[in-house]
């Protein structure tokens, strides 16, 4: 079999930041971006929990999901199964600068977000027992000194 393009990426010098992952396009030609929303530094950094990822995930989606100016391009947004971030596909092809601004507004969110998760319920999810908001928090503050420190 053919290696898939994110194994070919060296995880041994990947740092924490946004990347562009991949770029696709539909059967009818529309774009379609993969962003790599990397939290943490792999093989260096402890990875999230299970509780702090899937809390960020829900918080995540329902902020992306709700702007306005963004909420009819975001196609997913979900943790690597390595926990060591977050992928985020857009429609169209946006510039990695827009991107981290977006993140930064998503982690402040994040960050500052109090009361219950959304779609934290028997009902609405799956796993909705294993939430951690203050770690989700905390990952939040720290990704946000990570945006504010690189130039992208």
């Amino acid at each position: 079999m053919e290696k898939i393009k994110s194994f070919t990426i060296d995880h041994m010098t990947l740092l924490p930041g946004v990347y562009v992952s991949r770029a696709d396009s539909t059967p009818s030609g529309e774009a379609i971006t993969t962003y790599d929303i990397r939290l943490t530094r792999p093989n260096f950094e402890k990875v999230m929990s299970t509780g702090e990822a899937h809390t960020i995930e829900h918080l995540g989606a329902t902020y992306l999901r709700n702007r306005e100016d963004y909420k009819s391009r975001v196609i997913y947004w979900g943790p690597m199964g390595c926990r060591t971030g977050f992928y985020l596909i857009m429609a169209g092809e946006l510039p990695v600068d827009e991107i981290v601004s977006l993140m930064e507004d998503t982690f402040r969110f994040i960050a500052g977000f109090n009361g219950a998760v959304p779609g934290a319920s028997p009902v609405e999810c799956g796993n909705y027992s294993d939430m951690d908001l203050p770690a989700a928090k905390a990952r939040a503050w720290k990704y946000l000194d990570i945006l504010k420190k690189h130039a992208f």
